[in-house]
């Protein structure tokens, strides 16, 4: 078992009104008005008001953690509203940031929130964790999942991780300076990112809703665990719940003796890649704007656009006169020899990062002309076609 100290001393004594919200608490022997009390000193930071902090925002502040942080620059968007339960229709357009506020305030208005309406980087990661007990991360992205795990490693504090895709979910917590010598972080389990376009993200490759809450869930249970000091808590193993099967399964986490140790933060666009070096180098002067490709379209019938993105995307939305390759079809070599040999190629996916890596295949085959659209149908369907739904 992992189980650690409390985190936080214990606040004063709790009101008469405190006693009647946190009762179905205090009545826990586990928790107890000592519990509550460590709640409503405790200072916890969330990375994102989106799918996971949705409901993890809603959670901690119920639950009565007296200083809920939140790092969001996003606005809402109507996507959005399909999993980040914190947001409704009425805040479409809005910053996410003030939504979440406001909706906590709704769910509890004894809690203190604080706004950091910026990007997280390595200029403002380590100062703004040292502010908070405990550090919550649901993000999407390699890039900031390692900016994370460094910064919280520089700032001595614990964290909770989750990550969502499609019908799977993960929770874990790292704590690298944890008591008794038991600590690990994220990079004992994933020591590299994984190669750009690997592993897609829930905007290319879709999340279930509900997923959000199981995990969200879980993430704060674990938050909860930490500030009280109750519990065996999921640091040293990785939880695994698989929402199609309704299953739930641990891995043993263990450190890994060859990691390097973290001394300063680093360029995390650069360490994950977003765009492959052999994807970036081929769209260097082989890149068109969606402008440009309604002129090529306009003026010329010279050119084949291939749409390399997944059948599902191509049912939401596609841009007329394309056809559809799907980029693993192109990567595999499959598909090289359908494409034509007497037209210039243009490729296209959702936002450019995958017809970048297609692009580079298919010069490399030969292809020496081929282009493909910065920012892919989304950028189409913001500068040239306002009439294509955006997903």
């Amino acid at each position: 078992m992992t189980v650690l100290p409390p985190l936080v001393e214990p606040a004063g004594p709790l009101s008469y009104d405190e006693v009647a919200r946190y009762s179905r608490h205090l009545i826990i022997p586990d928790v107890g008005t000592l519990g509550q009390r460590r709640l409503r000193a405790a200072r916890v930071l969330v990375i994102g008001a989106g799918g996971l902090g949705s409901p993890a925002l809603l959670y901690l502040a119920a639950a009565g953690i007296g200083t809920l942080g939140i790092v969001e620059f996003d606005d809402v968007e109507l996507s959005n509203l399909q999993r980040q339960i914190i947001h409704g229709t009425s805040d479409v357009g809005r910053s996410k940031a003030a939504s979440a506020r406001d909706s906590i305030r709704e769910v509890n208005d004894g809690v203190d929130v604080v706004l950091h309406e910026s990007r997280l980087d390595r200029t403002n990661a380590v100062e703004l964790f040292e502010q908070y007990d405990l550090i919550l991360d649901g993000t999407d992205n390699f890039a900031t999942r390692y900016l994370v795990n460094d910064a919280a490693i520089l700032a001595g504090k614990p964290y909770v991780w989750g990550s969502i895709y499609r019908f799977e979910g993960q929770v874990s917590v790292f704590w690298e300076n944890a008591p008794g010598g038991v600590g690990l972080n994220y990079r004992d389990l994933y020591p590299e990112a994984p190669p750009p376009g690997m592993v897609p993200s829930c905007a290319e490759g879709g999340v279930l809703g509900v997923l959000c809450a199981s995990v969200g869930s879980i993430m704060v249970t674990e938050a909860i665990k930490l500030i009280t000091g109750i519990g065996d808590t999921l640091l040293g193993r990785l939880m695994v719940y698989d929402a199609l099967a309704m299953t739930y399964r641990t891995i043993k986490v263990q450190r890994d003796p060859d990691l390097t140790p973290v001394t300063e933060l680093i360029d995390y666009d650069a360490f994950c890649g977003v765009v492959s070096d052999e994807g970036a180098a081929a769209a260097d002067g082989s890149t068109i704007t969606p402008s440009e490709l309604a002129e090529l379209l306009k003026s010329s019938d010279d050119i084949a656009l291939i749409d390399v993105r997944e059948p599902v995307e191509w049912d939401i939305v596609r841009i007329e006169g394309a056809t559809l390759i799907p980029k693993g079809r192109i990567l595999s070599g499959e598909a090289l020899p359908e494409l034509p040999q007497d037209r210039r190629i243009v490729l296209h996916c959702k936002t450019g990062i995958r017809s970048a890596e297609a692009l580079a295949v298919i010069k490399r085959a030969g292809f020496a002309d081929a282009v493909h659209v910065q920012g892919g149908i989304v950028a189409w369907a913001t500068q040239v076609d306002p009439s294509l739904p955006v997903y």
